[in-house]
């Protein structure tokens, strides 16, 4: 359904800066032993005895990131904390403790923060994770939320970008393209809404892309399961700029080349029905659409085994030369140079 034009009620002038940082954060139990203290003092002071320390940061901007008309206020505080789980889960660690920074014009209520933060401590409720931290300010316009993420894990546990071999296997979690189309939808439905002020979208047929896109979900089950299977993976990272641009950032830090098999790409029935209504080449949306959240990661090929048939992992392809260079193989078998087609914030 398309976002609520509920009107602003409580000004956040009226309970200040600290006021407000008290209100939004006052319901955020601490629930990690190593955090000694959270919000209320000039900064969190945090007991980490053990293991690697691992941080980042994201940031998420109105108008650039999402659009208010159709992002329910709770989903986007709960999508700013996963896109940022999730490059701790993409090095094989363990996300524990975050600060969240939000910029608001006054446009924005009291209430509103509420449910962005409502969203935010869904997130660290489900993720085990301590918020202990952050700013609030204002902003001529719009919306900003930054979160900066803190994770930790054995040195070696850690899973870098740069360590793919030649042969190594080229796998990905899940499916692809989900989230873009489900912004395509999105969107679609919001200039019938234009045209049509009365109208009610039935977001129904594609309740699994509008999801993919409102409220994605980090693979946390994944660094688990990698655990359990005895498998590190020899690098790693997260798709949050399309497939083609990660497997070239993997080919670039590893030094590598690499074949990617079209016939591989692991699309959902939802996706190619979307796919095939909007009239979209299928390979081109796999490679270039972002924000799934999903894990693209290379293993040797003495550790098949482990993954082979588990419904969690598709093989797409294997690392090569670098004098090979980076290419996909269509279904016809014809080699095509990979290019980066992803997301680009300065585009």
């Amino acid at each position: 359904m398309l976002q609520d034009k509920t009107p602003a009620q409580t000004p956040l002038s009226r309970l200040g800066e600290f006021g407000l940082i008290h209100h939004l954060t006052e319901k955020f139990p601490l629930r990690r032993k190593e955090t000694r203290t959270g919000i209320g003092d000039d900064a969190a002071v945090l007991d980490m005895r053990e293991g690697m320390s691992l941080w980042s940061t994201d940031m998420l901007v109105e108008g650039v990131h999402f659009d208010p008309a159709y992002t329910p206020y709770k989903h986007l505080g709960y999508k700013a904390v996963i896109v940022n789980l999730s490059d701790i889960y993409a090095m094989n660690a363990e996300p524990t403790h975050i600060t969240v920074s939000i910029a608001a014009s006054s446009r924005y209520s009291v209430e509103i923060l509420e449910e962005i933060y409502a969203g935010i401590r869904l997130a660290c409720e489900l993720y085990e994770v301590d918020l202990v931290g952050g700013d609030t300010t204002t902003t001529p316009r719009g919306l900003q939320i930054s979160i900066g993420v803190m994770g930790k894990a054995k040195a070696e546990d850690i899973v870098y970008r740069s360590g793919a071999h030649v042969n190594d296997l080229l796998v990905v979690t899940g499916d692809l393209a989900a989230a873009y189309l489900g912004l395509q939808v999105l969107e679609r439905e919001k200039r019938v809404v234009e045209v049509n002020p009365g109208a009610e979208p039935d977001l129904t047929p594609y309740a699994y892309l509008v999801e993919r896109q409102l409220k994605p979900e980090a693979r946390r089950d994944i660094i688990r399961l990698f655990k359990e299977l005895k498998l590190k993976p020899t690098s790693m990272i997260d798709i949050s700029d399309g497939l083609s641009s990660e497997i070239l950032h993997l080919c670039k830090a590893s030094g590598m080349g690499c074949y990617l098999y079209e016939e591989k790409i692991p699309l959902d029935p939802q996706v190619i029905n979307t796919l095939e209504e909007f009239d979209l080449e299928h390979t081109t949306i796999a490679l270039s659409s972002g924000e799934d959240y999903e894990l693209l990661f290379t293993i040797s090929q003495k550790d098949y085994d482990k993954i082979k048939g588990n419904p969690n992992f598709t093989v797409i392809g294997h690392m090569a030369d670098a004098g090979e260079g980076a290419h996909l193989i269509t279904r016809a078998g014809q080699k095509v140079e990979l290019i980066a087609r992803g997301w680009n914030s300065f585009e």
